[in-house]
Parts: structure tokens; C-alpha cells; sequence
């Protein structure tokens, strides 16, 4: 009798899990029935959101429904996070995100989600380069050796800027100080703009910025570039060396973008999902798209992004924990 009641309950958990197979299948057959939302948790006119316009656009038309883009920023982006977290499973609500999926988690103790429980992997979309700058006009520091040197001989005193506690250009500077073994004075501000307009003023030292940010005051001559923050070079600006290569061998810091919907969501879906991404990222009119914020297109399966923000989350939180950095 025990045996006939155990075989009776496998065969109801099998039916149920071919019913809801069946279910995930239809509904990922008649996806996308309407307009599908992407969520940016930041402001508009950044690299995240040129990038996931212009995806949505280009998806669009392979997906056939419109993709909007609704820009829901706040608290380091965990207001859009938390959102689309607690969005329907369906495919209909989608998310570009950066690094602090990786770093958040151990900024705010309070997280109102779980960066790898709550969501489910589509796409690694670009890498946007940092670069070491500092103002034109500041003598003697054209390397990165320059830098270390001054840093050395007068400790504390030179200073580098971020948009904020916590953010890929603080991170960047904490790796760089920690690899030179210098000090260098963290300066956070609210945000690139204010970081950048006192580093044109004389007033910080140096600023491990957006490629994006950065670029126009690079080629404008305001800025003088040091050394990118990744492995290899920019494809957008070809002539400045890697940091790793011009005086810090093992330097690398590589902000990211990646593509995330709601956990749970059938894999059918994201897998359309994830072919339309990368449809799109191989088009001339989002490579040009690409160069021009100086970002660098990867795409990836759902399960190599899986497997990367598992590896940046632990890196990142050693970091963090170890420099004992808080969220503003």
C-alpha cells in the first residue's frame, strides 16, 4: 500500500511538471503578445541607457512589438531593480543593469532583493571601458608610472574622484591604489558630471571615468588620458594603453552591461529573448551605435552570464569588504 501511495504522488509531480512544461511552451509559442517594458535604473542620457535604446529599437523590429524603455533610477539602482524583481515572470518586463548586480548586494545590508535568486540571466550586452585621466594642464603625469611615482613620494595628498561610493570608477581607484600600494584621498560626488566639471577645475587630481563621460573632453584636450581600466584597448580611442600595460601588470577593472528579467521566467522566452539581443548587437547600426559611447559588444548565452556575475560577485564583494566601502 505505502508503495502504490509513493508511486501515485511521482505520478501527479510528473503530471504537474509536464502541465506547466506545456504551459511555458505555449505561452512562450504566442510571445510577444504586446509591448514588452525595459527597465533602465538610472537616469536617462548614460551609457546604460543609449545602450538599451538602441537595443530596443533593433529588437523591436526582430520580435515583432514594440520595446519601451522606462528609466526608473534611485539608490544606486535598486529601485529598478527591485522592480523589475517583482515583475511578472512573463517576458513582458526586462532590465539592463551594470556592475552593482555584482557589488550591491554588499553596499546596502538592506537589499529588498537577491541579485541571483530573483533574477534570470539573458545576455551579457558590452563592456564600457574606464580611463584614467587627469586634468591637461597638470605637469609631469603622462604615464601610469607617473602617477604611482607622485602618489609615493607625497602620500595622501593627490586625490581621485568618483561618481559615488561604490560605483565601477570608486571600485577602479581602489584596485589601482591597492595594486600601486599608494594612497591616494577617495573623493565621492553625486554622480560623473559634478566629479568631472571639478576634475576640469583643478580641484581633484584624477578621475577613473567613463569611457563615455570622458571622450569628449579627451579629444577636446581638457582631459589628458593615463590608461584604460580593462585588459585590452578601446577600439574608440585605440591610442591609450591599458593601465595593465603602461605600469600596473594584473590591473583590471571591467564595468559591464547585461541584460536580466525576472526569475522563473520560461526559458523559451529568454531564449528569444536572448536571439534577438544578439541579432540586434551584430547590425552595423548598433556596432556605430557602440563606438561612438566607446562601448564594446560581447553577448553571451544566458548561462555564461550566470556563470560571469557569480565570479564578479565574488570578487567584488572581497573588494568591498575588505576596503570596508559603504553606499552614500
Amino acid at each position: 500500500m505505502e508503495s502504490k501511495k509513493w508511486l501515485k504522488a511521482i505520478i501527479r509531480v510528473i503530471g504537474f511538471s509536464l502541465m506547466t512544461l506545456s504551459i511555458q511552451m505555449a505561452s512562450a509559442q504566442e510571445w510577444p503578445a504586446k509591448p514588452i517594458k525595459w527597465i533602465v535604473p538610472f537616469p536617462p542620457g548614460g551609457a546604460m541607457d543609449v545602450i538599451a535604446r538602441a537595443l530596443a529599437d533593433s529588437s523591436s523590429k526582430t520580435l515583432g512589438q514594440t520595446i519601451f524603455v522606462e528609466n526608473k533610477p534611485g539608490a544606486g539602482g535598486n529601485i529598478g531593480a527591485e522592480l523589475v524583481a517583482r515583475a511578472e515572470p512573463d517576458g513582458y518586463t526586462m532590465m539592463i543593469t551594470s556592475i552593482g548586480m555584482a557589488t550591491n548586494k554588499f553596499l546596502y545590508p538592506k537589499l529588498a532583493y537577491d541579485p541571483v535568486k530573483d533574477f534570470a540571466p539573458v545576455s551579457l550586452i558590452a563592456v564600457v571601458p574606464n580611463v584614467l585621466v587627469t586634468n591637461a594642464t597638470q605637469p609631469n603625469v603622462k604615464t601610469v608610472r607617473d602617477v604611482i611615482a607622485n602618489a609615493k613620494a607625497d602620500p595622501g595628498r593627490l586625490t581621485y574622484a568618483s561618481a559615488g561610493n561604490g560605483t565601477s570608477i570608486h571600485l577602479a581607484g581602489e584596485v589601482f591604489t591597492s595594486l600601486a600600494k599608494i594612497d591616494m584621498q577617495h573623493i565621492p560626488y553625486k554622480g560623473s558630471g559634478p566629479a568631472v566639471t571639478d576634475l576640469l577645475g583643478g580641484q581633484v587630481s584624477y578621475m577613473f571615468d567613463s569611457i563615455t563621460s570622458a571622450k569628449p573632453h579627451i579629444l577636446s584636450g581638457k582631459l589628458r588620458p593615463i590608461g584604460l581600466t580593462t585588459i585590452k584597448r578601446s577600439k574608440s580611442l585605440p591610442g591609450i594603453p591599458t593601465i595593465a600595460e603602461s605600469g600596473l601588470p594584473g590591473y583590471d577593472v571591467t564595468p559591464w552591461f547585461a541584460v536580466f528579467v525576472p526569475a522563473n521566467t520560461p526559458k523559451p522566452i529568454i531564449t528569444r529573448l536572448n536571439a534577438a539581443i544578439i541579432t540586434s548587437m551584430n547590425t552595423q547600426v548598433i556596432k556605430d551605435k557602440f563606438e561612438s559611447i566607446g562601448a564594446e559588444p560581447i553577448g553571451s548565452s544566458p548561462e555564461e552570464l550566470g556563470v560571469y556575475l557569480n565570479k564578479e560577485i565574488d570578487r567584488w564583494g572581497k573588494v568591498i569588504f575588505t576596503k570596508n566601502i559603504k553606499a552614500d
